[in-house]
C-alpha cells in the first residue's frame, strides 16, 4: 500500500492554481505523466494479484481499468512530446 500513499502524496502535490506559462504546463503534464504510469503499475500488480481469487466480470474490470490507465499514461506521453515540439528554442 506503500505504493499507492506515494501516488496519493504526489497527487496532493501539484499546484491547485493554473500554470503561469508554457514551462510550469510542461511541468504539470510530466507530474500528472508520472502519477498515471504509478497508478498503471498499481492496478497491473493488484489486477495479477488477484486474477484467480475474483470473479470473472471483477478480473475483466481491473483488466479495463488498467488498460485505461495506461491509455492515459500514453496520451500525456503524447502531450509532453508536442509540448517539447513547440517549445520556443529561444528559452
Amino acid at each position: 500500500m506503500s505504493e499507492i500513499q506515494a501516488l496519493v502524496d504526489a497527487l496532493s502535490g501539484l499546484p491547485r492554481a493554473r500554470p503561469a506559462g508554457p514551462a510550469e504546463a510542461e511541468v504539470l503534464l510530466a507530474r500528472l505523466r508520472s502519477a498515471a504510469a504509478r497508478w498503471a503499475d498499481i492496478l497491473y500488480e493488484a489486477r495479477e494479484g488477484v486474477r484467480e481469487q475474483v470473479p470473472p466480470r471483477a478480473e475483466a474490470a481491473l483488466t479495463l481499468a488498467f488498460r485505461r490507465a495506461e491509455e492515459s499514461y500514453v496520451e500525456l506521453e503524447i502531450a509532453l512530446r508536442d509540448c517539447a515540439d513547440h517549445r520556443d528554442p529561444a528559452v
